[in-house]
């Protein structure tokens, strides 16, 4: 059957909704690590790692094994917040892996598992522990698409979704959204000191260390540390939103590591679980921690499988160095390459950005161009997509597992389309 012939379903039946489809019209069947197969055999190198969620690469072995071994013992699959043993397993792994050698002592609240649900709760229990309702967001910011974390959402395709007014967030601009000259916070400071200023004093700040769908706009290490010495003189809650930024994909654990802050709050979903299956966490300080028993609950908030493939990736890639070290030379290796291209094209002005294995490559004089890019790369055998305000920046999201071979094939081949895409 023809890939046309196989999307006829999904045409026929799935609601228009659906997106991804569309920039990558073929019925995949098969994984692994950086490979995709589709129904046709055909083969796709994934630049896209599940918008974040695969940071350890399709199937990746060392969860398959875990997981099947857990299902064949009939390990609790569902377990509402009750104690497990694998849930169990998790916290132990990630206090002794995670929290300890960052100092941290953070709580761990288990969410409904989507990255919007996470922000939900941090949402609500900022506004509940300080008494205040208004939060300040950033330009370009995405946080989710329920009501509460879309209200902090920056971008206007996913707000009119709406359907209905989008309160209590204050929209201030991100670092360098002025220009590279301009210290935004300088406008927070004022207006956070003047009563005049029409902003309440916040229950909370909400931020990306570096943002993924608005266009991979990376926050200064100085500009983090000077928002938490604002909002911590002022008794306003920091929460970092590391949902997909974070789990090592701009080298560190945390996103925010490289600044040294501490936040009050954050948010952490996508590739927690390592595997793919859904979850997410909210880490909280404990005095931030004022939640009534059920207060924010959720029938799926207790997803044992994905603690499984969760505490394996802790113990398998961070207990020590060497994973942290190959993202760096990827890195290294990604940044080079992409910097040549922008030299190698100066008549289209492009701008390359990011951090870890999460780089962007904006094309700011053409904004149709990067979403040429992408269909031509995927006629080529690459997934990769753009994000941005206008869909503006290419956005290279590869598995931090990903060969070095495989790198260097997926960036020829965004090279090829490039050049394939100017010819006409």
């Amino acid at each position: 059957m023809s890939s046309v012939a196989a999307l006829e379903v999904f045409d026929r039946r799935e609601s228009e909704v659906r997106g991804y489809i569309r920039a990558f019209p073929t019925v995949f069947d098969r994984a692994t690590g950086s490979t995709l197969v589709d129904a046709e055999g055909r083969e796709y190198l994934d630049f896209f790692a599940g918008a974040g969620v695969l940071n350890y690469g399709h199937n990746n072995p060392a969860f398959t094994r875990a997981l099947i071994a857990y299902l064949e013992r009939d390990g609790i699959i569902h377990g509402l917040d009750m104690a497990t043993s694998a849930k169990q397993a998790f916290i132990e792994a990630f206090e002794r892996i995670v929290l300890q050698p960052r100092g941290l002592d953070h709580k761990l609240q288990f969410t409904g598992p989507t990255g919007a649900n996470a922000v939900e709760a941090a949402l609500k229990v900022a506004r509940q522990a300080t008494g205040r309702s208004t939060v300040v967001a950033f330009t370009n910011a995405f946080h989710g698409l329920s009501l509460g974390s879309l209200a902090a959402t920056g971008n206007s395709h996913y707000r009119t979704a709406a359907g209905v007014g989008l309160d209590d967030v204050a929209r201030l601009p991100y670092d360098g959204y002025l220009g590279a000259d301009v210290d935004t916070l300088d406008l927070l400071e004022k207006m956070l000191d003047d009563p005049g200023s029409g902003l309440d004093l916040p229950a909370a700040v909400i931020v990306e260390a570096v943002q993924g769908e608005g266009g991979i706009n990376v926050a200064r290490a100085s500009w983090l540390q000077r928002l938490r010495e604002l909002t911590a003189a002022r008794g306003i809650l920091l929460i970092l939103d590391e949902i997909q930024a974070g789990v090592g994909r701009t080298g560190a654990f945390f996103a925010f590591e490289e600044s040294g802050i501490v936040p009050d709050i954050v948010t952490v979903s996508k590739s927690i679980s390592g595997s793919g299956l859904p979850m997410s966490l909210v880490l909280l300080r404990p005095e931030v921690d004022v939640w009534k028993p059920g207060a924010h609950t959720g029938t799926f908030r207790g997803n044992n499988l994905a603690f499984v493939s969760a505490r394996v990736a802790l113990e398998t890639y961070w207990a020590d160095s060497a994973f942290t070290d190959a993202i760096a030379a990827k890195s290294a290796l990604l940044r080079e390459e992409l910097e040549r291209i922008a030299a190698d094209h100066p008549e289209q002005g492009f701008v390359v950005r990011g951090r870890g294995l999460m780089y962007g490559l904006a094309c700011d004089g053409d904004r149709t161009l990067a979403g040429r890019i992408s269909k031509a790369a995927f006629g080529r055998g690459l997934v990769i997509e753009t994000s941005g305000a206008f869909d503006e920046v290419l956005k290279f999201l590869p598995a931090l597992t990903i060969e070095e071979d495989e790198l260097r094939r997926g960036l020829a081949i965004v090279r090829e389309s490039l050049d394939a895409v100017l010819a006409g």
